[in-house]
């Protein structure tokens, strides 16, 4: 299957309305055979997965789940991670209720240009335990990460972001981040990393056992000025 395109509605709203950037994003759908049915599991573990590929892709699977719900939570782009590397995990399988999956993985700061500048280790650890619920979308997640950065330099970080972000002289209506050959102009930069916030919670919430999602691009970028 080709990968596919699929637009969904901007995350940045709330109570108090939108938010000064309302990114449409456009997230690749990559859809691939994550689960095999479910076979006899050994003597001591039934219904744990005994293909070393479908292990793989699970734990896979489940660790891109629960960095999308860690990186919504964190709510701030300073805090964002990748992953980096599976290191360990297991799987359950139960036909009538879904998968549940404990996962160890690596991860990299979603920027790590600052940290190296800063003289840190880009790498911290997560585990996770991630049930999904048959082909259900948002499965549950409960996630813990070491190397949190201090609640001081975080909002040291969000604020120069938000001062990049007033340096836009005119609001933007029209552009695509990256553009045609992938390069995201420094002065947008900003608006991608809020767009890589938001579109997490839009990810976490549609991803399935099957299905991951990824930020492609953003085609359409709205922003309103407001009077202070």
């Amino acid at each position: 299957m080709q990968p596919g395109r699929q637009r969904l509605p901007a995350p940045w709203s709330g109570p108090g309305g939108p938010r000064p950037t309302a990114p449409l994003l456009a997230l690749l759908l990559l859809l691939a055979p994550v689960v095999a049915p479910a076979g006899s599991g050994g003597p001591d573990d039934p219904g744990q997965p005994q293909d070393a590929g479908v292990l793989r892709r699970l734990l896979q699977q489940a660790a891109r789940a629960a960095l999308h719900f860690f990186n919504f939570r964190a709510g701030s782009p300073s805090v964002l991670r990748v992953l980096a590397e599976v290191q360990e995990g297991r799987a359950w399988i139960n036909p009538k209720e879904g998968c549940k999956v404990d996962v160890v993985f690596s991860t990299e700061r979603y920027n790590p240009e600052s940290l190296l500048q800063e003289g840190e280790g880009r790498l911290g650890k997560c585990s996770a335990r991630v049930f999904f619920k048959n082909q259900k979308p948002r499965p549950a997640i409960n996630v813990t990460c070491t190397r949190l950065i201090e609640k001081k330099k975080r909002q040291q970080e969000d604020y120069l972001l938000y001062k990049q972000m007033k340096q836009l002289k005119n609001p933007l209506e029209t552009v695509s981040i990256p553009d045609n050959h992938g390069h995201i102009d420094p002065s947008l930069r900003p608006i991608w990393d809020l767009a890589f916030l938001g579109s997490s919670y839009v990810m976490w919430e549609i991803t399935t056992q099957v299905s991951h999602y990824y930020l492609a691009q953003l085609t359409s970028v709205r922003q309103w000025v407001r009077k202070t």
